[in-house]
């Protein structure tokens, strides 16, 4: 991916790490430039402005849509619509096994055309996480773990096989094999990163990890301080193949907490009564 921003804001920074360099998007610089709001917006939309900065092409993302991100301070709601570029997609096999089959259908349409099929693979990192064909037919023995695993293999040992095809036709695709983890936990412990690197123009370009995600519980990688949405199946596949996901300016709601539980509460009961409250906004 090049890196094509045109740094309208001149925000593009170099760190050097032990004597290699890496160029980023300076929030700081961009506060220099005349927006000092940037200092006051909360960390998600920090993370979004570093998007669009990074992204800016004069089309798909503006220097007005960065400084109407930057005005969300004035209401604190804002309906402007910008296009958000995640660094990459997560699935699981429920909806991943029609991505794939999509990208193969591609592949099959540009061989009949007369072009290269091999040019057709995701544009981004897409990790699927085999997770939803989980069966328990066994349970609370030593061997049951083992051998619910061996039945889900055999129950979907063609579909299994076609994401592994999957694996090694495609570029940016990997495969979490079954009895890994679900998805969400898997993502949280291995495939987050916090930051992304990559060769741009022959540059190391240093960016925050973000994502989408196809599984309802994709918000939790949240917690590592990574900014992730939950997206349908159709939206996961234009992000794959290099497309913006269209979103309005989203609301942010903060809550501090203070002092500490009391004896017999848990963080559970903490967790719930916070997501009441925020089921009545």
């Amino acid at each position: 991916m090049n890196d094509t921003s045109l740094n309208s804001f001149a925000t593009r920074r170099v760190l050097n790490v032990k004597g290699t360099p890496y160029s980023y998007y300076s929030l700081k610089a961009l506060a220099e430039a005349g927006l000092p709001a940037i200092e006051r917006l909360p960390y998600t939309l920090k993370i979004l402005t570093e998007n669009l900065l990074r992204f800016e092409d004069g089309e798909t993302v503006t220097a007005d849509d960065i400084r109407a991100l930057i005005g969300w301070l004035d209401r604190q709601r804002s309906d402007h619509e910008i296009a958000f570029r995640p660094a990459r997609v997560l699935m699981q096999d429920f909806t991943g096994v029609p991505a794939v089959v999509d990208l193969a259908a591609m592949r099959d349409a540009v061989a009949r055309a007369g072009g290269d099929p091999q040019q057709i693979n995701p544009q981004i990192p897409v990790d699927l996480v085999i997770d939803h064909s989980v069966m328990v037919d066994r349970y609370a023995t030593p061997e049951a773990f083992a051998f619910n695993v061996d039945r889900e293999m055999e129950r979907n040992n063609e579909r299994y096989a076609f994401l592994r095809w999957g694996q090694l036709a495609f570029d940016n695709f990997r495969v979490v094999p079954p009895g890994t983890g679900i998805c969400h936990q898997v993502n949280l412990e291995y495939l987050a990163r916090t930051i992304w690197c990559e060769e741009r123009n022959g540059t190391r370009l240093a960016y925050p990890d973000t994502l989408v995600g196809t599984d309802s519980h994709t918000t939790m990688i949240n917690g590592l301080a990574v900014l992730g949405w939950g997206v349908g199946g159709i939206e996961a596949e234009a992000a794959m193949l290099g497309q913006p996901v269209s979103m309005s300016i989203p609301e942010v709601v903060g809550f501090r907490l203070v002092g500490s539980l009391s004896e017999g509460v848990t963080a559970t009961d903490l967790v719930l009564t916070v997501t009441e409250m925020l089921r009545k906004l």
